[in-house]
């Protein structure tokens, strides 16, 4: 691994795939267009020592429905990274506590976000990476696939989210509901300003009613961050728009208003991400490629 790498070497993102994982070449799409260099590689090739998660800047986990959700979304992804060892002996979560205390980031989306809370990741309140909040079965009863709005929580510390105020995604989950089991770990989520994102509506003001909110959130939340603003998970699909034409109803509004952007909202996230990391003074990064990846397993 090349340590101390020049601040001008493109900003590296590990992309896990595998065991029904299925957006991670959007979520690649999003980083390149953001200006950084993303590999995907297959779960097993972390697990069995072929890639370092130290090499990377930024370790994502995309939605999709690992291991077909049948123990509850995200579940089992989570036992295995929490206790399925490496060739060296650690297991995933050993090397995630040292890729945190190095000061770098992780992000989950949708799938992604259930394996996080699930694995004790987020929000992590006690620093022990244990669970302590759940996602489970949206109040609705069905699975949710619609377009909603985001109100960030300005005093959040996620360098993703920066500089924004509400912004617009769509969501694609049946198990999106935020349960706190008590009211100290709600009041401490607060008071640190750990639910980052909220539901609202089109005027960017909170509100809790279905279909807004739509899953029955506590908190109304769509994402939380760690303590640390490192950890960054949310429900919503970033990487579902990266361009004003992902959009169900762009026709209209680029002929309502002719200088929109022709960028979607969600590229702002990894724009943010990306920009925060290329300006941190030590980088520690590698050289990884795809080339440097052998072929992912399928």
């Amino acid at each position: 691994m090349k340590e101390n790498m020049n601040q001008s070497a493109a900003v590296q993102a590990l992309i896990l795939t595998g065991f029904g994982i299925n957006c991670e070449e959007e979520m690649a799409a999003a980083y390149r267009l953001a200006g950084a260099e993303a590999t995907i590689v297959h779960l097993n090739q972390v697990l069995h020592g072929q890639v370092s998660i130290h090499d990377y800047d930024i370790l994502n986990f995309p939605g999709g429905f690992s291991f077909g959700d049948d123990l509850g979304s995200g579940v089992v992804l989570a036992k295995k990274l929490r206790y399925r060892q490496t060739p060296g002996g650690f297991t995933l979560l050993d090397d995630l506590r040292e890729f945190i205390s190095r000061g770098k980031f992780v992000l989950g989306i949708c799938n992604g976000f259930q394996v996080l809370v699930k694995l004790g990741l987020l929000p992590n309140l006690g620093g022990n990476f244990e669970p302590e909040v759940t996602l489970t079965h949206n109040v609705s009863g069905r699975y949710e696939d619609r377009w909603v709005r985001l109100k960030v929580n300005a005093n959040n510390r996620s360098p993703f989210l920066q500089g924004l105020d509400s912004f617009e995604v769509p969501v694609r989950h049946g198990e999106g509901r935020l349960l706190i089991p008590d009211e100290a770990t709600r009041q401490r989520i607060l008071d640190q300003n750990l639910n980052c994102l909220t539901y609202c509506d089109a005027t960017g003001c909170e509100v809790t009613q279905y279909p807004h909110n739509p899953n029955g959130a506590d908190l109304n939340c769509a994402g939380l961050t760690d303590t640390t603003g490192q950890v960054f998970g949310l429900m919503p699909h970033p990487e579902a728009f990266l361009s004003l034409y992902n959009h169900p109803d762009w026709a209209r509004r680029k002929r309502v208003n002719k200088e929109l952007s022709e960028e979607g909202d969600g590229l702002k996230l990894f724009r943010n991400i990306v920009k925060h990391v290329a300006s941190l003074p030590h980088r520690s990064a590698s050289s990884a490629s795809l080339e440097s990846v052998e072929t992912p397993l399928r």
